[in-house]
């Protein structure tokens, strides 16, 4: 049966979703996103993944930079909807919003509730070296991240797999998810599981001053930092290149045999080896400021690094 839907999203990681449901043949009656923001070298105005989206399917966008004013709520109640989809909207929903739609607000979270709620669960799962994941449909309640478990599938986190590629995996896997609840929401079929109490933890926003690499921590807390922050906004060290202090972001790295004093380079031989506090990494991708991502072995071709240069 075809639900009145609204739905509300901003980054890609949402878009799978929104293309399953009106692939489906539900109503989409409206989609909110996030304000058009400054992008781009002239700064102009960029429409956010989601907006482009809906606008391709001739759907509304309303772009509010809050919900709590009551004429935005007086909008939204009009919309008339069955159910509101939320997918990394990016607002915190009133108790007037989570309550107009007839049969409430579904969110899609990526992450084995109740670990790791909050904005950034993807990262937080990979720097914590978390060997699986998951991603689930969950009943909106009030507070972040709380309420009920409808739906749930569960995804395995390979030892080098990246932040931006369990996003991929766990963004079209959400959309799936998201359409196999509408339709048990439609049958009156829509199970739920109130979370557990224990094991909540919380996937805090990641900010500028966490990306620098830690070279004093051991190798495996290293590389999962730089996988749990690849490709953005990427996990970076400073080096000595061509005489002058560089900041380089890494991008991919792997466990190594190796030891020395943490920051140093202990080997150069398909790519730069680093020690770290215990152990070593090797570096298998790197972006130099202003360059393409390239190989730990294209970047010591014209690096020039020497066994005993230090990084930071």
């Amino acid at each position: 049966m075809s639900l009145r839907v609204v739905f509300m999203g901003t980054p890609d990681f949402s878009v799978p979703t929104l293309m399953e449901i009106v692939g489906q043949g539900h109503d989409v009656v409206a989609c909110y996103s996030q304000p058009p923001r400054p992008a781009g070298r002239g700064m102009d105005l960029k429409k956010s993944p989601v907006h482009e989206a809906a606008e391709s399917f001739g759907i509304p966008v309303f772009t509010p930079t809050s919900l709590k004013d009551p004429e935005e709520q007086d909008q939204f109640e009009a919309l008339n909807a069955d159910v509101a989809v939320v997918v990394a909207y990016g607002l915190l929903l009133p108790k007037a919003i989570l309550d107009a739609p007839e049969q409430g607000c579904l969110n899609l979270h990526a992450s084995i509730l109740p670990r790791w709620r909050g904005a950034a669960p993807i990262n937080r799962a990979i720097m914590a070296g978390d060997t699986e994941t998951a991603v689930q449909v969950m009943r909106m309640e009030e507070g972040l991240d709380t309420g009920p478990v409808c739906m749930s599938e569960t995804v395995a986190i390979g030892p080098n797999m990246t932040a931006g590629e369990l996003h991929d995996q766990l963004s079209g896997l959400g959309g799936d998810l998201m359409v196999r609840a509408l339709a048990a929401l439609s049958r009156g079929a829509l199970g739920e599981q109130v979370q557990a109490e224990e094991g909540v933890t919380y996937a805090a926003k990641l900010s500028k001053q966490e990306t620098q690499i830690d070279w004093s921590a051991s190798s495996k807390n290293v590389h999962n930092h730089i996988r749990g922050l690849s490709p953005f906004p990427g996990a970076w060290c400073e080096m000595s290149l061509g005489g002058k202090t560089e900041r380089v972001k890494i991008l991919r790295s792997s466990l190594a045999d190796g030891n020395g004093a943490a920051g140093t380079v202990v080997a150069v031989d398909e790519a730069p080896v680093i020690a770290c506090g215990s152990g070593a990494v090797r570096l298998e991708q790197v972006q130099r400021a202003g360059k393409k991502p390239m190989s730990g072995t294209d970047f010591l071709r014209g690096a020039a690094l020497t066994v005993g240069a230090s990084v930071s």
